[in-house]
């Protein structure tokens, strides 16, 4: 189990419940007259702190650390494993003013009124957002994949509405800010021959050295993409099971942690890490920064794209329905900034994708672009946002470019209609 960190106190000085009034007065004076340009300085004086909690994937210290420099806003921020967002968002409302979470959740927890539907007017870089988020396609031509596609949730009737849109509307859910194909992570130098299926995890060769992730609406995911890939089952809607294609699904789970298949089921990041740099696990439910970290050690591990697609998901940033003043005005500025390029640059260099892609091209050299985005050999030293050294020069990106790894997307991470019965199933499968 992942524990709840947080990563970035409060500067000393006023609180937000004790914002000096003259400073929220002329902030919202300001923001109201929308001539918010040169802000630093006024958000500075206002000593202004948003809380922000989500995944540990995007609560990161520098993130909060450059919103300060550039904004003057305080951003605390509290990482958590998926489930425990998924259950913090709708029964502590109070506790935070912005929710990192991913779209699969926000299905769960944008119906019970604890988010305010946001202003696409008040959104700066909305023309920017990548069309994925806005009608399903990455392309005009694109099949829009199972599961719980972001663009299904990204929107809600009317301002005041919990029911999502059909079409997009002036009122987005969240804005979309990171997402990824996931597929299995391997040790190529310790698994022995190619990769090429999701069923290779269940390769009896691989008995007790593989893991897949324990985060049901996630690890179902990953069960269905195995399960079709062994020939098992054919799913009519693999994000959307029928309580017959759940019990099969868990059932033939249950059979393989009982034979003996799976060392372990992780539920945090550094667990994964952990599992694949130890050589306990050849093969994995992975997540490409986790592959990335391994590789940092000097261990050989590669993100494996496999013939039947990836597993997709996507997360954003929504607004806590007591917002409202200055404080809504600055978590509109936060989140204009978020997307302005900089974090887009540095989600894009951990092997995540910016939402802007446009602006976080700005914040990458040429080469970095060609890396991460295009699927290019890179020319010189890919360096991590922390400036490690990842990849050397003539590496190629594990899956390639941009287009063709969510171009290949099989299926969303998804909130089923049978969700509370496919939890209590998966609960019993771990628990077997």
């Amino acid at each position: 189990m992942t524990t709840e960190t947080t990563s970035t106190k409060a500067a000393k000085g006023l609180s937000r419940r004790t914002l000096l009034k003259t400073g929220a007065a002329a902030v919202g004076a300001i923001a109201g007259s929308g001539a918010l340009t040169g802000f630093p300085t006024i958000w500075a004086k206002t000593n202004i702190t948003l809380r922000q909690f989500g995944t540990g994937v995007s609560n990161i210290n520098a993130i909060a650390e450059k919103c300060k420099a550039d904004l003057g806003i305080t951003l605390e921020m509290t990482a958590t494993d998926s489930d425990a967002a998924a259950q913090r968002a709708v029964t502590q409302p109070d506790s935070y003013d912005i929710a990192d979470i991913e779209y699969w959740i926000a299905k769960k927890v944008f119906p019970t009124g604890v988010l305010q539907p946001m202003d696409v007017k008040k959104l700066k870089y909305y023309d920017k957002i990548v069309p994925l988020f806005i009608n399903g396609k990455l392309k005009a031509d694109s099949v829009i994949a199972q599961g719980t596609a972001p663009h299904t949730v990204g929107f809600v009737e009317a301002q005041g509405s919990k029911k999502f849109a059909k079409e997009p509307t002036q009122w987005m859910t969240m804005v979309p800010t990171i997402y990824n194909a996931d597929t299995l992570g391997i040790r190529p130098d310790l698994v022995g021959r190619d990769i090429t299926s999701w069923a290779d995890i269940m390769d009896p060769k691989f008995k007790g050295k593989t893991s897949i992730l324990n985060i049901p609406s996630i690890g179902i995911m990953d069960a269905a993409m195995i399960m079709e890939a062994m020939g098992n089952i054919k799913y009519a809607d693999k994000g959307n099971m029928t309580k017959e294609e759940i019990d099969k699904t868990i059932e033939f789970l249950i059979k393989a942690k009982g034979d003996g298949q799976f060392r372990a089921f992780w539920k945090s990041f550094d667990e994964s890490v952990n599992l694949m740099a130890s050589g306990e696990v050849v093969i994995q439910s992975m997540w490409s920064p986790a592959v990335a970290a391994v590789r940092s050690k000097g261990i050989a591990c590669k993100y494996q794209p496999l013939k039947e697609g990836y597993r997709a998901w996507g997360g954003g940033l929504g607004l806590a329905s007591h917002l409202k003043g200055a404080e809504l005005d600055a978590a509109y500025e936060y989140i204009n900034w978020y997307t302005s390029g900089w974090v887009g640059g540095y989600l894009n260099r951990q092997g995540y994708y910016s939402a802007c892609m446009d602006t976080a091209k700005n914040f990458m050299s040429a080469d970095e672009w060609g890396y991460w985005i295009e699927g290019k050999p890179a020319q010189g030293d890919i360096l991590s946002p922390e400036g490690k050294v990842m990849e050397k020069a003539g590496a190629v990106r594990d899956g390639g470019a941009f287009e063709a790894r969510m171009g290949a997307v099989a299926c969303w991470n998804s909130v089923m209609d049978e969700d509370r019965y496919m939890v209590r199933r998966w609960n019993e499968f771990i628990a077997a």
